[in-house]
């Protein structure tokens, strides 16, 4: 164990010197910048090179790779994204009376990153970092709907379809011709699909290049969030999502 947290330590010093050089590195500097030795340093820069955490140039040299860029830009975006979302969070909790939530589509899988509850000592199931299945999530579908077709298709590959419910939607055709509807209509809902006597509405949130890569949802009791109350809660989640998105830079 020692030996993993020693070459994790050289990897880190390896990707330090090279985010302060201002230009890329040889073989020879980063071993003198970090007190390594030339094998060493070749062999952790291989590692990191199979990564894509450093580049390596035509000419021999290193330089950071494009998914240590790629990471901090991911987590920077969704600082930006939280920080801009709350006063929709906000809206959701203290207009509609519902449960709020943000989340991201990761695989096939839903990741709320941020959680308001309109209910306090309800007990929904999700919290902040809680995963569930997209195929039967507001945010899910809604994410699912802005993809490609062949990016849909690897997704809904990792999908199980199971029947957490009576309404459940677990054939695959018949799931794709409802992501067709979520698309055309612009919101997505979970009726009781993943859990008994609990709903969700849902809407995408673009980014600047108009791609959906988050979305907000209303979440409530079949009690709660009735029939006569669908249509106001859909609206003003639309509304709530597209002012969002004109917030981070998306421009209709």
């Amino acid at each position: 164990m020692e030996d993993k947290i020693r070459v994790l330590g050289r990897a880190f010093d390896i990707l330090e010197a090279l985010s302060a050089a201002s230009v890329p590195m040889t073989l020879s500097e980063i071993a003198a910048a970090t007190g390594l030795s030339k094998s060493t340093a070749h062999r952790i820069l291989g590692a990191l090179h199979d990564r894509s955490y450093v580049h390596k140039t035509d000419s021999g040299t290193y330089t950071i790779g494009f998914k240590l860029v790629e990471i901090a830009g991911t987590h920077i975006n969704n600082l930006e994204l939280l920080t801009e979302a709350a006063p929709f969070l906000s809206k959701i909790t203290r207009e509609l009376d519902l449960t709020a939530h943000l989340g991201i589509l990761d695989g096939a899988d839903v990741v709320y990153i941020e959680k308001l509850d309109g209910h306090p000592n309800s007990q929904l199931y999700t919290q902040i970092g809680h995963r569930s299945p997209g195929f039967c999530s507001s945010i899910g579908k809604c994410l699912m709907a802005g993809m490609s077709r062949e990016e849909l298709g690897d997704v809904l590959d990792k999908c199980d379809f199971r029947k957490y419910t009576v309404n459940t939607i677990t054939d695959r055709r018949e799931f794709i011709s409802h992501l067709r509807q979520v698309r055309l209509q612009g919101w997505a809902m979970d009726d009781e699909e993943y859990e008994q006597g609990h709903r969700c509405i849902g809407c995408a949130v673009y980014d600047y290049r108009g791609l959906p890569i988050a979305a907000i949802s209303a979440s409530g009791s079949v009690s709660v969030l009735t029939d006569d109350r669908l249509e106001d809660t859909v609206n003003k989640v639309k509304l709530w999502a597209s002012q969002l998105s004109r917030r981070i830079g998306y421009m209709e």
